[in-house]
């Protein structure tokens, strides 16, 4: 018989999936699933778990300018979010990557404001020397509550 604590038992209970989990594609970036082999989003537990985005234009550039980056990585949120019947106000938690943080927080500030309104989710930023597009300045990734399923209940509850 194997010990676990019960942090141990909470962590594989998390990470095991189940039947009801659905990996979406956003139907305008289906390339990047098949370029990268990964879900944009995966519904699961009441929640949506994003991966991150970057800030490329149809093509998969970025943009030289940080603000024109900044606002189509929040637009391929948006998408992910809206794949699955989301909105901005669902997101419950947001980390964003940046590569020069310092020299760019303002302006990304700015276009978050745009997009993020209150209650503001729980938000870490990262700085970081590069992201995996080349040129790209940031990074979001996100968990959102799902509004088509909610979280289960559980029995102690």
């Amino acid at each position: 018989m194997t010990s676990c604590t019960p942090a141990t038992l909470v962590l594989a209970t998390v990470t095991e999936p189940t039947p009801t989990d659905d990996h979406l594609i956003v139907p305008e970036l289906a390339r990047f699933e098949a370029d990268w082999r990964f879900s944009h989003v995966v519904r699961t537990r009441g929640l949506l778990l994003l991966s991150g985005v970057t800030g490329t234009d149809e093509h998969g550039h970025v943009s030289g300018d940080p603000t024109t980056q900044f606002e189509q990585a929040f637009e391929h949120l948006r998408l992910h979010l809206a794949t699955a019947g989301a909105e901005f106000r669902e997101v419950a938690e947001m980390t964003t990557y940046h590569v020069d943080l310092r020299r760019h927080l303002d302006a990304f500030i700015a276009v978050k404001d745009r997009h993020i309104l209150q209650p503001y989710p729980a938000w870490s930023a990262i700085g970081v020397s590069e992201l995996i597009t080349p040129g790209a300045l940031l990074e979001i990734r996100a968990v959102a509550l799902d509004p088509q399923r909610p979280p289960p209940v559980s029995p102690a509850d």
